[in-house]
């Protein structure tokens, strides 16, 4: 399955029946009187956050959403059959966003969360609403409130409570591959991962929902490589995990191209809880380890994990350290998508 974070689409609502204009006829009934109905509700089209979706790929193939007008009014006071509602199934994590790609109409990140998009036109009223003691015979009807028509954005942010962030080839994948049930794609070339993916990670008996994202690279924010087009699948975490790699002669400057590319970024990415950590020690010998973990430290101006997740070197202490940033209460357990602002 392809996986697809943004989609347009096009929406309307039903249209209401007209109301009737009918009289009562009867044989030995001379004056019946008026007995039209009234016309039927169109339907409304409205979005819902469900199970078993992670991608918005059913967008692309089929972007219009049109729900049923409501069927006319008719005599012997019966009322038109409503329009059937739409109903627009999403994956939890989906922003829906007005046709100026700013407002954010609804966030929906709770399983069943529903949110009408475009209610139904109302049904109009038949000539018996309009009898009176000196209009007995009425020959006028309401026509049916039209639905609505607009454009929205459907935008996917997937729910994590931990993001990995780092250059290609950082081990972002290895790492959430050694730590979790995911099967991220691994190779030793830039770019290998191309989509983001998510991952359940136990330690201590405790579990925690991972998310990986394309590398990053000096002027993504410009549309270099990927771009940052997959930041947004981060906003949600509760902590980041900044991967640097252990090898590269350039250390410091890497960490300082993704720190640059977060405040280009924005939405408070580069404010939000990181623990950074340099990966692939088992590559490096002593000296060197401890040489560039102190200007990793400088550069960073906190502490500095050293780990290998291939070798399984220092992988728990930062599964621990992540758990305390995402529960600092010590929770037993981390229920997916319990991410904070």
């Amino acid at each position: 399955m392809k996986f697809l974070d943004l989609a347009k689409v096009y929406i309307r609502s039903g249209g209401g029946g007209s109301g009737c204009v009918s009289f009562r006829r009867e044989k030995f009934v001379e004056f019946g009187g008026p007995d039209g109905g009234d016309g039927g509700n169109g339907g409304s089209v409205w979005a819902e956050a469900v199970e078993g979706l992670n991608t918005l790929i059913d967008f692309r193939y089929q972007q219009h959403f049109f729900a049923h007008s409501g069927q006319p009014g008719m005599g012997r006071q019966r009322t038109g059959k409503s329009g059937e509602d739409i109903v627009l199934k999403v994956p939890v994590g989906t922003e829906i966003i007005d046709e100026d790609e700013e407002t954010v109409i609804a966030d929906l990140t709770e399983v069943g969360q529903r949110v009408l998009l475009a209610r139904g036109g109302n049904g109009g009223w038949g000539n018996l609403h309009f009898k009176t003691a000196t209009n007995q015979a009425p020959h006028r009807a309401n026509p049916g409130q039209e639905g609505v028509e607009r454009t929205i954005w459907l935008r996917l942010k997937l729910i994590a409570d931990a993001g990995l962030l780092g250059l290609p080839n950082a081990g972002k994948s290895t790492f959430l591959a050694a730590t979790s049930n995911a099967k991220p794609k691994i190779a030793d070339y830039p770019f290998t991962t191309l989509v983001p993916n998510l991952g359940v990670v136990g330690i201590d008996g405790k579990e925690f929902v991972m998310a990986d994202i394309p590398g990053l690279i000096e002027g993504a924010s410009e549309g270099r490589g990927l771009g940052d087009q997959f930041l947004a699948h981060v906003e949600r975490c509760a902590v980041l995990l900044h991967l640097v790699d252990g090898t590269s002669s350039t250390i410091t400057k890497d960490y300082r191209t993704i720190m640059g590319e977060l405040d280009a970024y924005g939405y408070g990415l580069a404010d939000k809880p990181r623990i950074t950590a340099m990966t692939k020690i088992d590559a490096l010998d002593s000296d060197t380890r401890n040489r560039r973990r102190r200007a990793l430290e400088k550069a960073s101006g906190g502490p500095v994990f050293v780990i290998s997740a291939v070798a399984g070197m220092g992988v728990q202490d930062v599964l621990r350290a992540l758990y305390r940033e995402i529960r600092p209460d010590g929770g037993d357990k981390v229920e997916a998508g319990s991410w904070r602002p």
